[in-house]
């Protein structure tokens, strides 16, 4: 309990009716089928609430999945009702997963986020110390959601190591890194990204930890400029899918209030402290 906030396991039919309620109110679209979500939570998956006063604020759902002898919980989905964001519910939900998967016998857990929603980065790299070194091109196709409508559903696929060193261990020694791409602000106030192809050829790959900025109010910027907003997908998509390829992976999100920036910090891979 934090706040007030409660979070507790769902299971029954009655239960997940409330989540589609929310689910729909959140994304503006038709829920997940209760006869899906009632089999996963019988068989591995995970369905928690979050309540405030008696009602249901937030939830994130998550099922069983397996990829190359690898067993892991894949976190398919956490929603937060529009008028309790920015309360730390969403810490609180997979602090909450995290405790349950590991009494479940799992060590790892598996999403997507979109890299360019920053409130997102900050909570599953910076909060949470989950890694992402997977960039996956228009994962969900075209989406007609009003948060994702409009652009390419370009996700990076994180990885939470729940028992490793990496996620618990409470301090840590950052490289310090360098901030090869540069950007300047417009007249509207939103970012904008100087070229970058000349700067990814030219990067050392020596060079252990590296600083990729994003704007800080992407959502507000698609809204201004669609135009602007697909150039920052595309632009960000070509870095990310490069480094990642080199071996680099995402570790944390540093913020820039006043310049509305975010700085993606990453680090070779092969430095994590990952497997238990």
């Amino acid at each position: 309990m934090n706040d007030g906030i409660t979070i507790r396991t769902l299971k029954t039919v009655q239960e997940l009716h409330l989540i589609q309620e929310l689910e729909s109110e959140v994304w503006e679209m038709n829920p997940i089928p209760i006869h899906q979500t009632i089999t996963a939570v019988k068989n591995g998956g995970i369905m928690l609430g979050a309540f405030y006063e008696g009602e249901l604020v937030g939830f994130s759902y998550g099922f069983p999945g397996f990829d190359h002898g690898k067993s892991f919980l894949c976190s398919h989905m956490l929603g937060i009702h529009r008028d309790h964001r920015d309360k730390g519910i969403g810490a609180l939900l997979k602090e909450e997963q995290k405790q349950v998967a590991i009494q479940m016998g799992y060590d790892l857990i598996r999403w997507t986020f979109d890299p360019l929603q920053s409130r997102n980065a900050y909570l599953n790299l910076s909060k949470l110390n989950g890694i992402c070194s997977d960039y996956v091109e228009n994962c969900y196709g075209e989406m007609e959601d009003g948060i994702n409508q409009g652009l390419p559903s370009d996700r990076f696929n994180i990885e939470w190591w729940i028992a490793s060193e990496h996620v618990n261990e409470t301090t840590k020694d950052e490289i310090n890194p360098i901030s090869p791409f540069e950007w300047e602000n417009g007249r509207d106030g939103f970012p904008r990204l100087k070229e970058t192809e000349r700067v990814l050829q030219s990067i050392n790959l020596k060079d252990e930890a590296i600083l990729v900025p994003i704007p800080l109010q992407f959502q507000e910027m698609k809204e201004a400029s669609s135009e602007l907003a697909l150039k920052w997908r595309i632009e960000t998509r070509k870095i990310f899918q490069h480094l990642f390829q080199k071996g680099y992976a995402a570790i944390s999100l540093k913020k820039d209030f006043d310049n509305g920036i975010g700085y993606m910090h990453l680090l070779r891979r092969d430095l994590l402290k990952l497997e238990k």
